[in-house]
């Protein structure tokens, strides 16, 4: 089974990235729909994930945030037909310890809009970092460290696009949040966009096919 939100976030994100490359990436959908609806375990499905990028190297610059999207979707759907404490046994640590490696700041990004939603709770950047991420908790210093760029910049987001541009272009490479930093900030700024603001995310985007493919997963979300 697919999440429905994980589904219409799928076909968003390749129409978003087919509409700022050469790539025709929505061809790829119902591909992607059969991964993720597997009767697979999810080590299988990660890889039959990560064969379908292998198969399609124009899109690589989605695997990871993809691999996001299908642990989200074990959670909310392939743990309904496994144990109930599953997520607590030896077999769900050593897959975690598998994929320690795997995946973005997306997926805790993804998780907050789910709990937001289960809450009935509007989202919104400094409870994400406070409340959910718990960055102010001496024991969450690691969240800290990985966010402190968002945590320093939390003004931009009620600055103009370009300039959350300019921010993201100008962290460290090695930083945790770089590829996030652009459409995460855009996305807490205003999560319902006009047409015009929209297209203003569009042309300042560092990086539009991928910048405006994790907005839409996170538009998808909301």
């Amino acid at each position: 089974m697919i999440d429905p939100k994980i589904k219409t976030a799928i076909e968003a994100a390749l129409g978003a990235f087919a509409e700022y490359t050469d790539f025709e990436a929505v061809a790829l959908t119902d591909t992607f729909f059969e991964v993720f609806s597997s009767e697979e375990d999810f080590l299988s499905k990660v890889d039959l994930l990560d064969a379908v990028f292998d198969d399609n190297s124009e899109i690589e610059e989605l695997r990871e945030v993809f691999f996001d999207m299908l642990m989200i979707n074990f959670f909310s759907q392939d743990v309904k037909k496994l144990e109930e404490d599953y997520l607590d046994s030896p077999e769900w640590e050593a897959i975690e310890e598998d994929t320690l490696d795997r995946g973005t700041e997306l997926l805790n990004l993804l998780l907050y809009l789910n709990e937001c939603e289960d809450e009935d709770i509007e989202p919104g950047l400094e409870d994400y970092l406070k409340e959910f991420l718990l960055v102010d908790e001496d024991e969450f210093q690691d969240e800290y460290r990985i966010y402190e760029p968002v945590i320093a910049n939390q003004i931009l987001i009620e600055s103009p696009v370009d300039e959350i541009a300019r921010m993201a272009e100008s962290l460290p490479d090695d930083s945790e949040v770089k590829e996030l930093f652009y459409p995460m900030m855009c996305f807490f700024s205003n999560s319902d966009f006009s047409d015009e603001e929209y297209e203003a995310i569009a042309e300042s985007a560092p990086n539009p096919e991928f910048d405006m493919a994790v907005l839409e997963i996170l538009i998808a979300f909301n």
